[in-house]
């Protein structure tokens, strides 16, 4: 849980280096929450009026203004800690811009998500795994 909610407590920090595992732990986090909130919705959300017609009934409601709220507050330390997965990598927090690149640019961020980060320090801080760069042979 601590993976989880590190890039909350992180919550506009845009310097420094996370590792994969922050970053792929957040985005668990995030899909169990919209997991819940959709489900909230759709299970007691829709009710039917005499007619026949669906209309949305007060948990779709309290679901959608979760939803938007949780959404409005995650949007901050999504970017932030993705530019800080850049980081690990020696890359500028500019490639976050990719995704904007339409059909792949979505799917080369994903590939960069997933590649691991240069050990040792580098010019945006030191290695997240080895916090104290304690050497093994020195």
């Amino acid at each position: 849980m601590e993976w989880m909610l590190m890039p909350y407590r992180r919550y506009a920090d845009f310097s420094g280096r996370s590792r994969r595992k922050e970053y792929w732990m957040f985005i668990l986090f995030t899909a169990i929450v919209y997991a819940v909130v959709f489900s909230l919705m759709m299970a007691g959300g829709f009710s039917f009026s005499p007619d026949g017609t669906p209309s949305r009934g007060p948990l779709f409601w309290l679901g959608a203004l979760l939803l938007g709220l949780f959404v409005l507050g995650s949007f901050i330390p999504s970017i932030a800690v993705q530019v800080r997965r850049f980081h690990d990598q020696d890359k500028s927090g500019w490639f976050v811009l990719l995704a904007f690149v339409p059909y792949v640019g979505g799917l080369i961020v994903l590939v960069f998500m997933c590649i691991e980060g240069t050990r040792g320090p580098n010019r945006f801080g030191p290695d997240p795994k080895n916090p104290n760069q304690a050497d093994v042979f020195a």
